[in-house]
């Protein structure tokens, strides 16, 4: 067989479902072959769209998203969404053709070393030279991908390989299962938070990435410690449960914080420092720090472990919660009130434009409890991170160790063909959405119905945020958009616009009916953001 039909049947192999991207003239042979495939090329309309597909595809599943781009200027398109799915850890695969290699040691049209461009933001970063490597090369990028801490890997495929003749079949699947904790280790972590008085829990995305979330809830219940969660592990306990206190992650004070300041042991489960840097939660020297992850500690002066425990994390807190003592003492009961008062403020509020707490009020009234939310980067996030109550683990998908603008409008495609029997709604800046506005395109041609509710202010509004708190004034950050509805009709989608502040919840009651693509204008008002700032800024904890 030819060496693109080799590869082809190596993707198989990884139970490959969809490939995001845009081919090009280097990879006409691997086009051919995927024609012959049960694998859906899923056609967009930019590189960096297909990647970001790719990078919430592989969050979901936790099975390596895929991408392809043509090389040079294709492959470089991929990179941002490359670094987001990799410091998000994102299981993805990125392949880009490349020039023939004949032509690679020179100077020559659209040609760069991809191998060295995308090692600084992968996992591993190879090159196909020969055809008898390609089944090592293909299950080397899905292991290492899909193995944690998960992340991206990049394949460069020159086009005169993927014509030559091969005789390899695919390799063998192997996964290795987590090791069970250290006995003595689950003892010291046992002993510490016996004796704690005020124990807390910050559970993180490596909760979701291992379905561990029944387990910490058992945990937490079974012991009586309440749980924050980061922006990545939102859900992994609901929001309507007694010990959760909501998410960390706003770099100010939030009262949440109260509960952390007062906490002597602070038990991180699945917690990475990139999506919240310990320095802005650890004010505490003598507390006492439990790391119960998949993979050792990062060495930082602000997180220095009591106890580590590595291995299986539902095993690390089943056996750890087994010979643990029960904390009688409800000492958050009056901060969990203050939090849940607080997330109902304004879910009657009649003013135009809609307060953030009223939009994220109704769409969480709107959604089923498994229905998907994908929030883009900007002020808005800090809202859905603060404020959306969720429900249960990998339905609402925020960036926040990359963080980059633009990741929602394909992300939302992405989750809805991951989860085609769930609403998936992509909560947007106006500056975020038009970054991959095209992608509405990939949408309404493929038929893929998705909503897309934008937070309407005409500035960059997290960066308005920070120039106001800093300096009083903003600074070039204002600009005009288009009639989002006519551009909507244009697309061959469906748009509205908000009014009036009673008009958000039936309209997305009716966008979830219409099961096409959608467009929501939605006007926001944005001073709640100062008004927040205060509010953090004199914080009195209800403890």
């Amino acid at each position: 067989m030819k060496t693109a039909e080799l590869f082809v049947n190596c993707l198989e192999n990884e139970e490959v479902r969809y490939i995001f991207g845009i081919p090009g003239e280097e990879n006409l042979d691997l086009m051919d072959a995927l024609l012959e495939s049960k694998i859906h090329f899923i056609l967009t309309r930019h590189e960096q769209g297909a990647a970001f597909m790719a990078d919430v595809y592989g969050r979901l599943t936790g099975q390596a998203g895929v991408c392809l781009s043509t090389l040079g200027p294709g492959a470089t398109n991929l990179v941002t969404g490359v670094a987001d799915a990799n410091m998000d850890r994102a299981p993805v695969v990125a392949i880009a053709g490349q020039a023939a290699t004949n032509r690679l040691h020179k100077e020559s049209h659209q040609v760069l070393d991809l191998v060295n461009l995308f090692e600084p933001i992968t996992k591993y970063s190879t090159q196909i030279l020969t055809p008898d490597i390609i089944p090592e090369v293909v299950r080397k990028a899905f292991k290492v991908a899909q193995s944690e801490k998960p992340g991206c890997c990049f394949i460069d495929f020159p086009e005169n390989i993927a014509g030559f003749e091969v005789n390899k079949l695919p390799l063998k699947r192997q996964s290795p299962l987590p090791p069970e904790p250290n006995r003595l280790k689950v003892q010291q972590a046992a002993d510490i938070i016996s004796e704690a008085q005020y124990p807390i829990i910050i559970a993180g995305n490596g909760v979701v990435r291992s379905n561990s979330s029944d387990a910490l809830e058992e945990f937490a219940s079974k012991l009586n410690i309440p749980v924050a969660t980061t922006f990545m592990a939102k859900g992994v306990i609901s929001c309507h449960h007694e010990l959760s206190l909501g998410t960390v992650g706003l770099q100010a004070e939030d009262y949440v914080s109260c509960g952390i300041n007062r906490a002597d042991v602070v038990i991180c489960v699945g917690y990475d420092i990139v999506e919240y840097h310990p320095y802005l939660w650890n004010h505490n020297p003598e507390c006492k720090i439990i790391h119960i992850d998949s993979q050792p500690a990062e060495v930082d002066e602000y997180y220095i472990v009591e106890a580590g425990l590595i291995g299986d994390i539902g095993e690390s807190l089943a056996k750890v919660s087994a010979i643990s003592k029960r904390h009688q003492k409800p000492v958050y009961q009056s901060l969990k009130r203050h939090i849940d008062e607080h997330l109902h403020a304004h879910e009657n509020d009649a003013n135009h434009p809609l307060k953030p707490q009223k939009i994220l009020h109704d769409l969480r009234s709107a959604l089923n409890p498994k229905d998907i939310v994908i929030s883009d980067v900007g002020a808005h996030k800090m809202w859905v991170a603060r404020m959306y109550q969720t429900l249960s683990p990998n339905t609402c998908i925020i960036s926040n160790g990359f963080a980059s603008m633009g990741i929602s409008l394909p992300g939302a495609i992405a989750a809805k063909l991951a989860n085609p029997d769930q609403v998936a709604v992509a909560v947007t800046g106006d500056a975020g959405f038009l970054m991959n506005v095209q992608e509405i395109e990939t949408a309404v041609r493929l038929q893929i119905p998705i909503i897309v509710l934008i937070w309407n202010d005409q500035h960059y509004g997290l960066i308005k945020w920070k120039q106001e708190n800093h300096f009083g004034r903003e600074s070039n950050v204002a600009f005009t958009n288009p009639d989002f509805v006519k551009l909507a009709d244009a697309f061959g989608a469906k748009g509205y616009r908000i009014n009036a502040a009673n008009e958000l919840l039936p309209t997305l009651q009716r966008a979830i009916k219409d099961n096409c693509v959608v467009l929501i204008d939605c006007p926001v008002d944005y001073s709640e953001n100062l008004k927040l700032t205060e509010e953090l800024g004199h914080l009195v904890c209800p403890t």
